[in-house]
């Protein structure tokens, strides 16, 4: 099974906001998720993140993959994927 952490679309007509999971790749966007890692409001100035990095941690130490879209919110929360791989491999 393979995990993504991605982002699942909430909210109202013209009044998106997002929650990031961690799911399966095959599900639909805004179906099944294994678990809750955080929410993201674009519509607010400046946009309101909230990320749970021990749970994120876990699933990219599982080998989970990130959408692009939410690799860049994660980096913006000072917690970059890519490095955190980096740091894994070089461990092993």
């Amino acid at each position: 099974m393979a995990v993504r952490i991605r982002l699942m679309r909430m909210g109202a007509k013209k009044k998106p906001h997002y929650r990031i999971v961690a799911a399966d790749a095959r599900a639909a966007r805004d179906g099944r998720f294994i678990e809750l890692l955080g929410y993201y409001d674009p519509k607010k100035n400046p946009p309101d993140v909230k990320v749970d990095k021990e749970k994120v941690m876990k699933w990219l130490k599982n080998g989970a993959q990130v959408t692009d879209t939410v690799k860049t919110i994660l980096k913006k929360q000072n917690l970059d994927p890519d490095e955190f791989r980096k740091a894994l491999k070089k461990k092993r």
